[in-house]
């Protein structure tokens, strides 16, 4: 199995996910940063270069999703947060993981999202359609020479970001986290 390095914003989600790795038998290290602070987040990969000398898998997680708004009410901070996070942060992570992923023939592994061009996710449609065509060209680049990249588009699960576009989703009828989460490592 796969050490996991999970990075996030809050210890709380943080040791959460740390549980349940450690009550699957996993082990993980939890980095609690922002992936925006670019200097953080060349400190992380040195740190992993050095200690590990490469990367297996890189799971892009990291997003931003605004508040679901028509296109001329986006709120300009938002706006600005979506392209930093789901756009700038993408580019400069890859570059700062493309080595440690060719040092280990490993794989980036990134999640499409279909609502790019729906109507109340101007802006997290957008940025998120950009940083998928931003991984597809990295991808096509990548083909020969490597890191393997995958772009996956999960199915519908009951995680917070989703409940945040649809609060008053039927949960259950989603598919279950763990059996999508299973799907794609098999997919692997």
């Amino acid at each position: 199995g796969y050490h996991i390095l999970a990075v996030a914003r809050t210890v709380g989600g943080l040791e959460e996910l740390d549980d349940r790795i450690r009550a699957a038998g996993g082990s993980a290290t939890l980095a609690p940063m922002d992936v925006a602070e670019a200097p953080a987040m060349q400190q992380m990969v040195q740190a992993m270069a050095e200690r590990w000398g490469g990367l297996d898998l890189w799971a892009h997680c990291a997003i931003h999703a605004a508040p679901l708004s028509p296109v001329p009410h986006i709120d300009g901070k938002d706006w600005s947060k979506s392209v930093l996070v789901n756009l700038e942060v993408t580019r400069g992570l890859i570059a700062l993981l493309e080595p440690l992923l060719i040092a280990r023939q490993g794989t980036a592994l990134f999640f499409e999202d279909a609502r790019g061009g729906a109507k109340f996710f101007g802006a997290y449609g957008a940025t998120k359609s950009a940083q998928i065509a931003l991984a597809r060209s990295w991808q096509a680049e990548a083909e020969r020479i490597g890191p393997r990249i995958v772009i996956d588009s999960p199915a519908p699960m009951p995680t917070a970001l989703r409940a945040r576009f649809f609060p008053g989703e039927d949960r259950g009828a989603l598919t279950p986290c763990k059996a999508e989460a299973e799907r794609i490592l098999a997919a692997l």
